[in-house]
């Protein structure tokens, strides 16, 4: 194939030629000469600055760059001329600059340099592509989506907050980007804002919004910059501030969750793209924020108690472990403060009061303890304060101070109550080298106080510190003992009143440990409360005794029931219900095989949620005992919204039975309630034959105690339930009968 080729002259290719073609290119197109003065400005270059050739021409290119930088470019172009090191010569980059109409326009841009003319001077050439608001946006989805990554992952959310503002101000030279959080107390706290003056930051922390703020807000979004700028407008400029751009951000749910702000430190008027990035970005800032809401919940409802506001028991432990690793001469005290006759308020009032008079008492509290006290509700009606830096006589002096402000009566629901603490104090190192000994300490002495004179406080001395302290150590050994299996079941037969038949069983936990020897339940059942383990000890109890009954069922030996004694901790746990099912089919027992003994304390509750659990317990067909009944608070109305299928008469009933007239009348009471109610009424303590003439009388239905059987192992229940059994004379008439 033949080419066909044209000569080319000077006449084709000149300087006019090539000139005109610079003019007439679609790109802006500047050029500089040696003393970096603009020789050549074309008409597109005119249309992205809005300067004319005649504004320009022959003036320091600095002129067309941001406002920022113009003190330092010269010094970079003459490193790039001295040192021939090529930063962004043959390189293409996106910058922002002010148009001659103070409006921010973004460009890409691209700088080749040549040797030109005999003397070989250094010019340069820059060509400049308008960048479309399409771009502008595209830039902000691409931030968006870093911003979304961002919280799907790791990064804190005070880290995200930076990442946004960074974004903003990258679109925007010379400014300071701000994301604002409005609290519940409707002020507004920084989330970031790193390059705002301290003074200024300060000024909008310090601003509370009114309720006019707020509608203005909701009605108008952009009405944020009157609230973060046109107040304070003084102060902005005295530190450098100019300008701002805002927006309101508004929360899924309508209200107003935070504000945006862009603070410009030009001095000259900017137009509308900052507004424009502003409103861009709100959306997204919305997310982070309520990120940040959401997350800060989580952390409210893992670290503080929900009613009162106050640390809880974790993090108090955390806060206490803080300070005592502290170096130097540490020393605090620690209070611990038992709200006295709580059980009275909440029989009288009801539980929902019961709860608005402890948030009344929190409100107290808070007003007599200063910012740098630690305040946590450790427990149901208990609370800690931590005095940080005191001595004895420091804590003793604030004490009084409180138990003189609680003699003032608490309005509750328009009545007037009356409170009181009952106190106990430790201190630091005297008392204990760890958070769980001081607390401890301190329990004993609150103990103490409320023994010998409620609404009194009392110190902790050397025989509750060795007290506490053979507490710890039984905690740790019985620790150890669930986990190796060092616990075992003893069972007290129950026995029905007219036939002698065998009722069931009570599971009974023992603890023979190999140093400390039989340790007796009252004293570690006691413990197994307070630090938590006694769950463990019920899990454990359950199916142990599961396990039994099958083990005497293929001895030949039949048990018709067992009961276990379960804390009303058990049923704070949902696993509880689902855990009995499994057992039950695990051993592949009768759920009316195990009935479940419940104390006065979970009857008190009546949460929703012990309520479900022993709902579910009884539809699985397990049976429910009130354990010790009669003993606690209990109330008629309580006990006929309980689900049980029996009730147990406590044995301090049962001891004077005989020729106290007050306990046989209570004991005919209960039983006659019982028998109403269709209950099985079980006594406890039956040790004379008296006392069982008087109950078969009263038609008790099954009765415990000595009369008929101590607890025993499973081995010797076995060969006793073989035996021929003592009958009481009224047994003996029902069966010739």
């Amino acid at each position: 194939m033949s080419k066909e080729i044209f000569p080319v002259t000077t006449e084709n290719v000149n300087s006019d030629i090539c000139m005109d073609m610079l003019e007439q290119a679609r790109d802006g197109v500047i050029i500089i000469d040696e003393r970096n003065c603009i020789v050549f400005f074309n008409r597109a270059a005119q249309e992205l600055w809005g300067y004319t050739q005649a504004e320009v021409m022959g003036r320091n290119v600095k002129c067309l760059v941001p406002m920022a930088y113009r003190g330092e470019h010269d010094s970079f172009i003459a490193h790039n001329r001295n040192t021939g090191i090529n930063r962004i010569v043959g390189t293409s980059r996106e910058i922002t600059f002010e148009s001659k109409s103070g409006d921010y326009v973004s460009a890409e841009m691209s700088i080749s340099t040549a040797l030109i003319g005999p003397d070989r001077k250094r010019y340069y050439m820059a060509f400049m592509k308008g960048v479309t608001e399409e771009s502008h946006r595209k830039k902000l989805l691409d931030l968006q989506n870093t911003v979304f990554r961002s919280l799907s992952g790791d990064m804190l959310i005070q880290d995200v907050a930076d990442l946004v503002c960074q974004g903003v101000e990258e679109f925007v030279p010379n400014s300071v980007a701000v994301l604002m959080l409005l609290t519940a107390d409707r002020t507004l706290q920084i989330l970031s804002g790193a390059g705002l003056p301290r003074r200024f930051a300060t000024a909008l922390e310090n601003m509370t919004l009114t309720d006019a703020d707020i509608t203005a807000l909701a009605n108008d979004l952009d009405e944020a910059s009157s609230v973060v700028w046109e107040s304070y407008r003084s102060l902005g400029i005295s530190l450098g501030l100019n300008e701002c751009w805002a927006s309101a951000i508004r929360a899924p749910n309508g209200r107003i969750a935070g504000i945006l702000a862009l603070y410009s430190r030009n001095k000259h008027e900017v137009a509308e793209w900052p507004r424009k990035i502003v409103a861009g970005a709100v959306p997204f800032c919305g997310v982070v924020i309520e990120q940040y809401e959401a997350r800060q919940h989580i952390s409210q409802l893992a670290n503080y108690d929900p009613l009162t506001g106050f640390l809880n028991r974790s993090s108090l432990h955390r806060m206490l472990r803080s300070m005592i690793s502290q170096p130097g001469d540490n020393h605090f005290a620690v209070l611990l403060l038992d709200l006295d006759r709580f059980r009275d308020i909440n029989d009288a009032l009801g539980h929902i009061q019961g709860d608005t008079f402890l948030k009344v008492i929190a409100e107290r509290l808070k007003t007599l303890c200063r910012s740098n006290y630690i305040v946590s509700r450790s427990g149901g009606d208990d609370f800690v304060i931590v005095i940080p830096n005191a001595t004895q006589d420091m804590a003793v002096d604030f004490t009084k101070t409180l138990i003189a402000a609680m003699q003032r009566p608490l309005d509750v629901a328009g009545n007037q109550l009356s409170a009181s603490f009952s106190i106990g104090i430790a201190t630091f190192p005297e008392n204990g080298p760890d958070g769980e000994s001081l607390i401890s300490h301190a329990e004993m002495a609150m103990r103490l106080a409320k023994k010998e004179a409620r609404g009194s406080y009392r110190l902790v001395s050397a025989i509750d510190s060795t007290e506490a302290q053979d507490r710890l150590v039984l905690s740790s050994a019985l620790r150890e003992s669930l986990s190796k299996g060092l616990l075992n079941l003893h069972y007290q037969p129950q026995i029905e009143a007219r036939t002698g038949d065998i009722y069931g069983v009570e599971a009974l936990a023992r603890w023979n440990h190999p140093t400390l020897g039989t340790i007796f339940p009252s004293r570690f059942i006691a413990v197994a409360e307070e630090t938590g383990q006694i769950e463990a000890i019920g899990r454990w109890s359950l199916e142990e005794a599961c396990r039994q009954i099958t083990r005497w069922e293929r001895e030949g030996v039949h048990i018709p029931v067992v009961s276990v004694n379960l804390s009303a901790g058990h049923f704070h746990n949902r696993s509880l219900v689902p855990m009995i099912a499994g057992l039950l089919e695990k051993y592949g027992l009768a759920p009316e095989r195990l009935t479940v003994e419940i104390t006065e304390s979970v009857m008190m509750e009546e949460s929703d949620e012990t309520m479900n659990a022993l709902s579910h317990i009884r539809k699985l067909g397990v049976g429910l005992s009130m354990d010790d009944f009669g003993t606690g608070f209990s109330s008629l109305s309580r006990l006929t919204r309980l689900p049980l299928t029996e009730i147990k008469i406590d044995r301090s009933f049962i001891m004077n039975l005989d020729h106290d007239p007050n306990a046989q009348a209570v004991t005919t009471a209960v039983i006659g309630i019982g028998n109403r109610l269709g209950m099985t009424v079980v006594t406890e303590g039956v040790e004379t034959e008296a006392q069982y003439d008087l109950l078969e009388r009263l038609h008790c239905d099954v009765l415990q105690g000595y009369l008929f059987a101590r607890p025993m192992s499973a081995t010797d229940l076995a060969a006793w339930a073989r035996q021929p059994r003592m009958l009481m004379p009224a047994m003996q008439r029902t069966d010739r009968a």
